[in-house]
């Protein structure tokens, strides 16, 4: 592959082997941010005792992160696009190993809450920036490929993260579970340095605060309502308030985007023309995934008893699914095209959810591992050819915006998934409910979730009333899972209807040096500029 460099667009080579170690420093970074999220869970007791942090502080360890990230989307993109990606990604990279180190030696729930705000906004350039430099790395018949590797390292974060963080608090001081992303800034700081060429947009983007002010303050609104809805229901006032306001916020900032455009001269911060493509505009992150995420680990922990790193060694045929899918989807594209393959994979998803719904508190661990690697398997085919096909419609001269975009409607799905699926599997439990008996204070803590009953039960000593908590939960469990799997036939009907029959994904010219000086997958107006 031939990467367009320097200000007269001079062509330096980045070989084959350089780029895709390139790919490794951004998947090692990417690690260390998707570990994080998932390392807090198991953290937080630890956390409330170190910390003397309340049950509210605990929510906003976790929701403050998620707010962070998702208003720092956008801004992280034209600040790639303006000023150099290379620096962005560096700059984030070193906030974040700042902010965990912070997170690791703070005394007091403010100085943690500001910690984990710093990494936050490191995990948003960080997030945004490396899928960002795919497009400029990787030819348009590369990236599937390319796309599948960083998918694979998303999700294997998330048995990672109970795995080591269990082991670390369990037998080292409770810092080492943030202080252990230090290192692997370092490595990846490095290799990001070396291995990763500097690009931006030919011609600079500009700073439009208006459009900056508004998506940032509408997406932050729309998932603290939702994180709100998921945790007090769709019915708190102050919920809805929030999502209307950020709904109102984001109509606010379309409408500006549409006149910027329209203006001569405007510089709009988005392109609108990204939402006319089917492939972007559909070809999102799968929210019927959460299904298996949100669920499983509760199961795993409330129904059979596991500990956290128990309960994410349970994780793996999940895993080890999504990577099988994930690695040869590039080859799978070119067998039979990426419209038959993203349809394929969501069948297969939802094949595997739907078996999973009828997962009983008896179910054997084969059971239960052979439908989640069969989910996993649809996850990593759709989700890495659906994110090719979305990254394969951004020119590289707009890739940072682009690829902003479509991870800021990937944090926006987390919230909103989690709302309605906590919301069924709610639902379901409190259905299931056998109280009778039961005095009021202990029968509040019961419905609050299966912890609290296991533990009401265990404490009373009642078989009965274990039984019920246990049967409960795994009925609303199976409701949130065919929930997902709806999702997933969803996720098929608009694959049929909308993704194209042949995209850019399947007509890409084979890697290799392009005449002129021309980057694989791109054309000169569209090239990356890098100084």
């Amino acid at each position: 592959m031939t990467a367009v460099l320097g200000d007269a667009f001079a062509p330096v080579a980045v070989s084959g082997t350089r780029k895709w170690w390139a790919l490794g420093a951004l998947g090692l970074a990417g690690l260390a941010v998707g570990v994080d999220g998932t390392v807090l869970s198991v953290a937080l007791p630890t956390l409330a005792k170190a910390l003397h942090a309340s049950e509210s502080d605990l929510q906003w360890f976790s929701s403050g992160y998620f707010l962070v990230l998702a208003a720092a989307m956008l801004p992280a993109g034209l600040l790639g696009d303006r000023y150099g990606r290379k620096k962005v990604l560096l700059a984030s990279l070193g906030v974040f190993g700042i902010g965990s180190a912070a997170c690791a030696y703070s005394t007091s729930v403010a100085e943690f809450l500001a910690a984990r705000v710093l990494i936050g906004l490191g995990g948003a350039g960080l997030i945004v920036m490396a899928f960002s430099v795919l497009t400029v790395l990787f030819s348009q018949q590369e990236r599937p490929k390319a796309v599948g590797v960083m998918a694979g390292v998303t999700f294997v974060a998330f048995p990672i993260g109970p795995i080591l963080g269990g082991w670390l608090l369990s037998s080292y001081w409770w810092g080492w579970v943030f202080l252990i992303n230090v290192p692997v800034v370092v490595v990846s700081l490095a290799a990001v340095v070396a291995l990763v060429p500097e690009s931006r947009a030919t011609e600079r983007p500009g700073l439009d605060l208006v459009g900056v002010v508004f998506s940032a303050g509408g997406l932050v609104a729309v998932t603290y309502g939702l994180i709100q809805a998921g945790q007090d229901g769709w019915s708190d006032i102050g919920a809805l308030a929030l999502m209307i306001t950020g709904v109102a916020l984001l109509v606010g900032f379309f409408a500006w985007e549409r006149r910027l455009t329209r203006r001569p001269g405007g510089q709009p911060l988005i392109d609108l023309s990204l939402f006319s493509s089917a492939s972007f505009t559909w070809v999102v992150p799968i929210l019927a995934m959460l299904g298996i995420l949100f669920t499983m680990p509760q199961y795993f922990q409330g129904v059979l008893g596991a500990n956290a790193m128990g309960s994410g060694l349970r994780l793996l045929p999940l895993v080890a699914g999504l990577v099988a899918g994930a690695v040869p989807a590039a080859r799978v594209v070119r067998l039979v095209g990426a419209k038959v393959a993203v349809t394929a994979g969501f069948v297969l998803l939802a094949a595997g959810l739907f078996t999973g719904a009828m997962t009983g508190v008896g179910s054997s661990g084969l059971f239960v591992g052979m439908w989640m690697a069969l989910a996993g398997l649809g996850t990593g085919i759709a989700m890495a050819t659906a994110m090719s096909a979305a990254l394969v419609e951004l020119s590289a001269d707009k890739s940072g915006v682009g690829a902003a975009v479509l991870q800021a409607v990937n944090k926006i799905g987390g919230p909103f998934g989690i709302a309605v699926l906590g919301s069924v599997l709610s639902a379901g439990y409190l259905a299931r409910l056998d109280l009778s008996g039961l005095p009021a204070a202990a029968a509040a803590t019961v419905r609050q979730s299966v912890f609290g009953g296991v533990a009401v039960a265990q404490k009373i000593h009642s078989a009965a009333l274990l039984a019920s908590v246990r049967t409960a939960f795994v009925h609303g469990m199976d409701l949130a899972l065919a929930v997902s799997a709806g999702i997933a036939v969803v996720g098929v009907v608009l694959t049929v209807v909308f993704l194209p029959a042949s995209n850019a994904t399947e007509k890409a010219v084979p890697p290799g040096p392009a005449p002129d000086g021309e980057a694989v997958g791109t054309r000169p107006a569209a090239a990356s500029r890098a100084r």
